[in-house]
């Protein structure tokens, strides 16, 4: 069955800021990553400030608004993958989650 990873972005301003808004938060994470049983292969995990590396060398800073964290789906297909993705906390958050197909490659 194919994966898909969910690649999680928002401002910091988007992030919570009080102990009390955290635990919300994880409360909300947690009941959507329950309601997708077998299909969240991996739950993923947040990430730090990222940096940029090109030909002419590395660089503080990435993707705006900055990617946040990462989970990986199994779903039958891309419209699968994104509707169970729609009611994700970061969504709902004013954040925004991309969905791209994991390639299987033969090494």
């Amino acid at each position: 069955m194919p994966r898909y990873l969910l690649i999680y972005k928002a401002e910091t301003s988007q992030t919570p800021q009080t102990p009390e808004a955290a635990e919300e938060a994880m409360a909300a994470w947690g009941a959507w990553m329950e309601t997708l049983g077998p299909k969240l292969v991996d739950p993923g995990n947040p990430v730090g400030k990222s940096w940029t590396v090109t030909a002419e060398g590395a660089r503080e800073g990435g993707n705006k608004p900055p990617i946040m964290g990462y989970s990986i789906l199994e779903c039958d297909t891309l419209e699968e993958a994104c509707a169970l993705t729609a009611e994700n906390p970061m969504v709902a958050g004013g954040g925004e989650v991309e969905v791209t197909p994991l390639v299987e490659m033969d090494i």
